[in-house]
């Protein structure tokens, strides 16, 4: 028997969702009737899902600036009363990039010869989510295709903000970090075998620390592609470790568990899935359907398996902030509570909306802290460095010119 996603309504006028399997619709209706609610919709969970037969190169990549005015500018045109493959039309040819051109051209001719929009986009999955593509069928199924363009300029929106915010909170750190490491790349292939030479023309004795920084010196200068290749190859060697499902959790458990980073993972990623769920659910999708959107969505380990192992108990019957409960160590404090209030009053969908504004205020605001605190950690490191470097080469460079003396 098939398992159908619906929503229904109960007399007092509250909305719930679930999953139930039965042998048709008539019966799923049947079986809400004597619980008390009316079928509102209902979506069979057995359901092909549509082939994604095209795809854009990996190598290929639109920006989110660029998706945001897409969307923007295709819900004013559907507004406006604009046929889809008119708007199209028109992306097509304000589009810069010949990728991009070409994908909306393909999406075009699809919905020409008949394919819904959502089907048509599913031809792009790195260019549109599931998320994206989700929030697009349901507004055609339901007829509110204008709120549902708007909900998702929306999300791309603040999503592309706080990611924006993060990224330029960290720009002057990381300009720091690339500053010492280039100085290094120097000091070591330039200024230490000119002073091995200097010392061996001494003939004094040489401590073994310095023997050991000049012969380090002097071998990266003879071999200078190691310090890029042997960078390159860690870097190749974590990220496939990161493709790994062992390798990820350790990684986010680093996070979670690292003082100063611990706060902003937690804030980034509640921000980012509450925000997700918040329009999932504001545009009428099933509780059950959104929680498995979302969870393709996560990016850190921990929350995408809070999110896939909340799916299940939601589907017993479960309540979301219930099923949450057990991973409230990972969600900002009061979070999951807010979810509660917003289950027992029916607004769920506004409760989550002013969740995702707030933690997306506290994440930018985190990372602005934490810029403030590296930059002077990273001068004390830059300290330490130099003061090795000092203690190690001109204190024996010293010692060397008063023997000579």
């Amino acid at each position: 028997m098939p398992s159908y996603f619906y929503t229904a309504k109960s007399f007092s006028g509250q909305t719930e969702t679930g999953v139930e399997t039965v042998k048709d619709l008539r019966a799923l209706a049947q079986s809400l009737k004597s619980s008390g609610l009316v079928l509102i919709k209902a979506v069979s969970q057995d359901q092909e899902k549509p082939k994604r037969g095209f795809s854009l190169p990996s190598f290929f990549h639109i920006s989110a600036t660029e998706k945001i005015m897409m969307t923007k500018n295709l819900s004013i045109m559907y507004a406006t009363g604009l046929s889809m493959v008119k708007s199209f039309d028109i992306l097509a040819s304000q589009a810069k990039k010949q990728g991009f051109k070409k994908a909306l051209q393909k999406i075009r001719d699809e919905v020409n010869k008949g394919k819904n929009l959502s089907e048509a986009l599913t031809l792009y999955p790195n260019v549109f989510s599931e998320l994206f593509c989700s929030m697009i069928k349901v507004g055609e199924e339901s007829g509110t295709l204008d709120e549902v363009f708007s909900v998702l300029s929306f999300q791309l929106d603040k999503e592309h903000e706080l990611k924006s915010k993060i990224q330029n909170a960290m720009v002057y750190p990381g300009l720091i970090v690339l500053t010492m490491m280039g100085v290094g790349v120097l000091i070591v292939t330039v200024v230490l075998p000119k002073l091995g030479v200097f010392f061996e023309s001494m003939n004094a004795p040489i401590p073994i620390y310095t023997r050991i920084v000049l012969a380090s010196g002097i071998f990266l200068s003879q071999n200078w592609y190691l310090l890029f290749l042997v960078p390159a190859v860690l870097a190749v060697f974590f990220w496939m470790a990161l493709k790994t499902e062992e390798g990820k959790k350790l990684w986010d458990t680093f996070l979670l568990r690292l003082p100063l980073i611990s706060p902003l993972v937690k804030k980034n990623n509640s921000a980012l899935l509450i925000r997700s769920l918040s329009s999932l659910i504001s545009a009428g999708v099933p509780l059950v359907k959104t929680l498995e959107i979302t969870s393709t969505t996560a990016g850190n380990y921990y929350f995408k398996k809070a999110l896939q192992d909340s799916v299940e108990k939601v589907k017993k019957g479960e309540k979301l902030s219930s099923a949450l409960k057990i991973y409230q160590n990972i969600f900002p404090l009061g979070s999951i509570e807010m979810i509660e209030v917003g289950e027992e009053t029916g607004k769920t969908s506004t409760i989550l909306k002013k969740l995702a504004d707030f933690y997306e205020r506290e994440a930018a605001s985190a990372t602005e802290k934490l810029s403030v605190v590296i930059e002077p950690l990273l001068i004390l490191v830059l300290g330490v460095v130099v003061g090795l470097f000092a203690f190690s080469i001109i204190m024996p460079m010293y010692s060397a010119l008063g023997s000579i003396q």
